[in-house]
């Protein structure tokens, strides 16, 4: 396989706080890979990082055996779109508006969109199930459609590679399947997917690659049944999960199994029901 990207012993954070810990990885052509793991595991600052977002304290980073470093940001932007976690919307800018945006790194400050970026443009929104929303500002959207014109940016952005932080976040369930369905679609074509991912279920199902992370150390890395096993999943989340095929999908079902109550819990609903509710009356007493 053709390597795009080469990452050796990295350690970064955020000012002293170090996050990831020697991290040492490549990233092949057309891979779909999942970053999965707990909160606060380093799935969002890995990614950061291997965009060049935060200084790397130790390691390097290669991008087509090129040092990160050495790229101006309107290189990395032609090469890798980002896609973040969350986007805060201050202007009522139009969808077209947004879509466009990603067509920047082509383009200098004074020059008019052309032919071709419309073209292209128009042809990611249409990809993403958002050309009803050409004209409507981002502001009036769900979230749902919002994250779909933001896909449609970075698609717009024509790259290599793609590095999504939770982009299905706050969708629906057609709409978090769509996300990935598009992921695998493009890796197909020839795009290099790096998403950071909390629904296990539809990463077992569409990602070739999953990292497992745990307080900030790659515990895992390989296809998705290599990684979702039941003693890999229970170590990093720190709950008792398992890992089973359902017999009528073929899919991957993934699932926590309850703590023993010892008492205490029962105690809690107790006291949060109340008593007249506890008894079966609703009156004041």
């Amino acid at each position: 396989m053709e390597k795009i990207l080469s990452v050796k012993n990295i350690t970064a954070g955020y000012d002293n706080n170090i996050v990831i810990t020697n991290a040492t990885f490549d990233v092949n052509y057309g891979e779909f890979i999942g970053i999965i793991g707990k909160n606060g595991a380093g799935k969002s600052t890995l990614l950061k990082s291997l965009r060049g977002f935060l200084p790397l304290e130790n390691g390097s980073i290669t991008l087509f055996e090129r040092e990160l470093k050495s790229y101006s940001q309107r290189e990395l932007a032609i090469q890798i779109a980002y896609l973040q976690q969350q986007v805060e919307m201050t202007f009522d800018y139009t969808a077209r508006d947004m879509v466009m945006a990603g067509r920047y790194p082509y383009k200098k400050w004074w020059e008019q969109s052309s032919d071709d970026d419309i073209e292209i443009v128009d042809a990611c929104m249409k990809y993403t199930g958002v050309m009803e929303l050409v004209d409507t500002p981002i502001r009036a959207m769900s979230g749902g459609q919002r994250q779909r014109v933001y896909l449609a940016k970075v698609l717009a952005q024509q790259t290599h590679v793609l590095f999504l932080d939770e982009p299905a976040s706050g969708l629906d369930l057609f709409y978090q399947e769509e996300i990935f369905r598009f992921c695998q679609e493009m890796c197909k074509y020839g795009k290099t997917v790096i998403m950071v991912v909390h629904e296990l279920n539809l990463a077992a199902r569409y990602c070739s690659r999953l990292m497992l992370l745990k307080d900030g150390n790659i515990i895992a890395d390989g296809n998705p049944g290599e990684v979702l096993t039941d003693s890999l999943l229970t170590d990093a989340y720190g709950v008792d999960i398992r890992s089973l095929i359902n017999k009528e999908t073929g899919h991957v079902d993934i699932f926590t199994v309850p703590a023993p109550d010892d008492g205490r819990k029962k105690e809690l609903i107790n006291t949060i029901i109340g008593d007249k509710h506890h008894n079966g009356r609703g009156d004041d007493v």
